[in-house]
This record gives C-alpha cells, sequence and structure tokens, in this order.
C-alpha cells in the first residue's frame, strides 16, 4: 500500500484539527445553550405559578369584587390573565377530568397528550410544587403542578403549566445545524486553502527532490533556490551546503583516484618493463632490475602509507591527544632531524609549555617538514627548527635556505600529489604537505609559508591554544591543564 504523502497527511492533520476544534467548540456552545435553554424555561414556569398564587391569595374575582368562590373561577381568569409562550401551555384537572384548557390558539395541547395527563394523576395528592420532566411519547415537558382549592369546592383542582421542551429546542437546534452546515463549509475552505498553503510551503521540499533526483554521479552541481528566510529556507540552504561539500568530496575523490592511479601506474610500468626485458643468465642485470623493482615498490609501499595516512586524518580517533612538554618534544624533533642529511641543524628557540597534543602525529609532521628542507637544500646549508608560544598559539617550524618556492606554488604545494612548478626534484609521493598540513587541521590549527625563490622557506604550523584545549575537552585523556605558557624568546 502505497503510505500519503507528506502534503496530503499536513492536509489530513489539518483538516482533522479544524473538524475537532468545531465539534468541540460546537457541542459545549450547544449543551451550555441548553442548560440556559432549561433554566429560562423554569424561570418562567416559576414567574407564572408565583403570579397564580398571589391572584389568588390576594385578589378578588373581578366580576363580584369579592373574594374567590371557587377554583375553576380562579383558574379561569388566571388563565385569562396569563400570556403564554409558543412553546408553553396548561390544564386544569378535578377529579380525573379535564377542567378547563387554554385558548385553542396555542399550539401545545396538554390535554391530547394521555401520558401527560396520567402524570397529572399521579400528583393527586400532591405534596409540594416543583419543577419535573415528564417524558411521552408526543413530547418532553418541564411542568409543575399546583393544587387549589377555594371555599365552595369539594375537592381541590389541579392546575399544571408546562413547557414543551422539544418545542423550545426547535430554534437552539436550528440554529446549530446551520452551524453544522457552515463548520462543513469552513472545513471545505479549509481544506482547499490548505491544500494550497501546505503546497507552497512544502515547495522547497518538492524543488529539494528534484534536484536529488537529478544528481548523477557525473553531475552534482544542480543547486536549489531559496526563495524565503523560514525553516525552509534554512534547510534549503543546509542542502545547498551539504552538495557543495559532496561536490568538493566526490571530486576530490576523484581526482585522488586519478592521482593515484597516475602514481602507481608509473612505478608499475616501470617494474614490469624491466622484467620483461631483464636478461636472466646476465647475473648483473638481475641484480640491477633486482634493485629497481625494489626501490619502486618502496616507493610504491609509501605512497600507499601516505594515502592511508590521509584517510585516517577524517576519523575521530585520528588523533590521541595527551599533556606534551613542548620543550622536551623540540630537542627530539631536533635530535631526529639531525639525522636526516648533512646540513648545519640549529635550534631556534623551544617553547616551555605542557600543551593536550598527539606528540606522535605532531613529530611525523615536523619531521615531515625537516625532510623536504633537506630534499629541497645543498649539504652543508643551514637549516633551523623551533618552537615558540606567541600570539595565543603554538609555533612549529623548520627554516631552510633552499631553493625556495614561487609564489604561484605557495598555495597549490599543500594540495595531494602536487608539486612545485621550480622544482627539478621529483622524488616523493608529493603528499607530504598534504599530510602536515591534515595533521595541523586536526589540532584546529594550520601551515604558514613563508618563501621566496633562491632564498629558502619557512614552514610553520600554528596550533592556537584554544583549539588545543577545545581538543582536549572534546577528547576526555589524562591531560593537565596548560602550565607554564612563557616565551623563552626565540627567533625564527
Amino acid at each position: 500500500m502505497r503510505q500519503l504523502t507528506v502534503r496530503t497527511r499536513a492536509l489530513l492533520v489539518m483538516v482533522f484539527l479544524t473538524v475537532l476544534t468545531l465539534v468541540l467548540a460546537g457541542t459545549a456552545a450547544y449543551l451550555l445553550q441548553r442548560v440556559e435553554t432549561y433554566r429560562t424555561m423554569d424561570d418562567s414556569l416559576a414567574r407564572t405559578v408565583t403570579e397564580f398564587i398571589q391572584l389568588g391569595e390576594d385578589g378578588n374575582d373581578p366580576e363580584t369584587g369579592e373574594p374567590w368562590r371557587t377554583a375553576d373561577r380562579l383558574i379561569y381568569v388566571g388563565m385569562q390573565r396569563t400570556l403564554l409562550a409558543e412553546n408553553e401551555s396548561m390544564v386544569a384537572m378535578r377529579e380525573g377530568n379535564v377542567r378547563q384548557t387554554p385558548n385553542a390558539q396555542q399550539p401545545v395541547r396538554l390535554e391530547n397528550d394521555p401520558q401527560f395527563l396520567d402524570w397529572v394523576l399521579a400528583q393527586d395528592p400532591i405534596t409540594e410544587r416543583r419543577i419535573q420532566t415528564v417524558t411521552t411519547d408526543v413530547s418532553t415537558y418541564r411542568a409543575v403542578a399546583v393544587p387549589v382549592q377555594m371555599a365552595e369546592d369539594d375537592s381541590h383542582t389541579l392546575f399544571v403549566l408546562a413547557v414543551d421542551v422539544e418545542a423550545g429546542m426547535t430554534a437552539l437546534n436550528r440554529t446549530f445545524l446551520t452551524y453544522a452546515g457552515v463548520g462543513l463549509g469552513a472545513v471545505a475552505i479549509t481544506g482547499v486553502v490548505g491544500w494550497l498553503m501546505v503546497g507552497r510551503l512544502l515547495e522547497p521540499i518538492r524543488r529539494l527532490r528534484q534536484t536529488a533526483r537529478s544528481i548523477t554521479e557525473t553531475d552534482i552541481s544542480r543547486r536549489i533556490d531559496v526563495h524565503s528566510r523560514d525553516d525552509l529556507g534554512e534547510l534549503t540552504v543546509t542542502v545547498n551546503e551539504m552538495l557543495d561539500r559532496l561536490e568538493t568530496a566526490v571530486t576530490s575523490q576523484r581526482q585522488l583516484l586519478d592521482d593515484v592511479g597516475h602514481e602507481l601506474r608509473t612505478p608499475l610500468t616501470i617494474v614490469r618493463g624491466h622484467l620483461e626485458l631483464v636478461d636472466a643468465h646476465d647475473p648483473d642485470d638481475v641484480v640491477a632490475t633486482r634493485d629497481l623493482s625494489l626501490d619502486e615498490l618502496d616507493r610504491m609501499s609509501r605512497l600507499v602509507e601516505d594515502l592511508v595516512t590521509l584517510a585516517k586524518s577524517a576519523q575521530v580517533d585520528f588523533l590521541a591527544p595527551a599533556a606534551t612538554d613542548v620543550d622536551l618534544l623540540t630537542d627530539q624533533v631536533f635530535d631526529k632531524a639531525a639525522l636526516l642529511g648533512d646540513r648545519r641543524w640549529r635550534q631556534d628557540g623551544t617553547a616551555r609549555a605542557v600543551v593536550p597534543l598527539d606528540a606522535q602525529r605532531i613529530t611525523q609532521a615536523w619531521l615531515q617538514l625537516a625532510h623536504n628542507a633537506v630534499k629541497f637544500s645543498e649539504p652543508g646549508s643551514e637549516i633551523a627548527v623551533g618552537s615558540a608560544l606567541r600570539g595565543g598559539a603554538l609555533r612549529l617550524w623548520v627554516q631552510d635556505s633552499g631553493a625556495g618556492i614561487s609564489p604561484e606554488d605557495q598555495e597549490a604545494i599543500f594540495s595531494r600529489f602536487a608539486r612545485g612548478t621550480n622544482s627539478s626534484r621529483t622524488e616523493g609521493s608529493g603528499l607530504g604537505l598534504t599530510i602536515v598540513d591534515s595533521i595541523a587541521q586536526g589540532h584546529g590549527g594550520w601551515v604558514d609559508v613563508m618563501s621566496s625563490p633562491g632564498h629558502g622557506s619557512t614552514f610553520t604550523i600554528v596550533l592556537p591554544i584554544q583549539s588545543l584545549e577545545m581538543l582536549e575537552t572534546a577528547r576526555p585523556t589524562s591531560v593537565t591543564s596548560l602550565t607554564s605558557l612563557t616565551n623563552p624568546g626565540g627567533t625564527r
């Protein structure tokens, strides 16, 4: 079974809430009006009974001017003086017989309802005057019976006043039938308007669906137009930003695969070509081919290791921060770097502080910079390694006096498999600086480069202290608070 669309579900909820509101409001109003109508009926009956009793107690027969002699005469005059509503009526009964009724124009005829008359007979003898509800096959009444007996009467007469409840409720029922009709019309209008409004509100989602369908493996450049600043507009902006990141990731992945294929194809071609041409009967040729093949395989192995490192840099557990003595770390990196080549190594300042960072990854990045300095400088030239705390950041640098980097290459060298256009040296995978930059970014920092052709280069890993503290909070370890954040005055 096909699931309902969001638009349909939203419309159904809207219509349901509208109907529920109308029903609850109408029911509450109807019940309150019924109670009020009942109260009005009872008040009218009570007022009429009171006036009738006062007429019997205080009044005189208008024909004789003397006190009332019979109940029939009192009831007759009382009926003549009582102005009945359309749904009201009265009747007088004595000894089981109807004695008097209202004029023939009165629509409610109590004398024609046998069940009501039976109820009246059941009130004899009556002990109290109270308004009661009487239900018959003809209608439902609110009625009160008043016993009347004068001096010349042998028995008392029951004077009964009643209100036809169903007739009294006719106007109320008619009003709420009209309310129901208007409510149904309102629901219909709400449904139409709601359908259009929900469709307009969900327009960004519809465009999102269409854009998602139009995105293919080869074309992810489509974006959704933003037409509002509400929640859906923000959703559209967020989706567009996600598509930007997705396009960047896919493009980067495609470029990576192309570059990896190119980088691996070269050593494979070299190895295959030499193996095909090797003279198996010439020991020197076999040894030379073996050495060349092993060298190419080592290069491929380094490339794969570098790619694995870059892949891990996107994972949460790429870094394992711990409290690190930067002074000691600088000494250790300097000692290791001094073994990389025949250069004049100089320790150019040391930061005396304990900070939370991944010492192994920082060492890896720092030594990569030192390795590059060796690779692009001449034997006997000076290379400086140092660290310092400046401007709220820990700075770790390597400075050489080698070939330098042209301005147009300084941004590109951090891309994968990038090499300087002015460099004649092509050894290496071209991933070294990319790994350095990934390690710096993992610590919340970046890599600065200052260089000019022929005057050497200075690469600096900049790690803001605030970012390191956040890294410590995000990855709970036994790291202690930052201490001794003093700058020994090292130079660059």
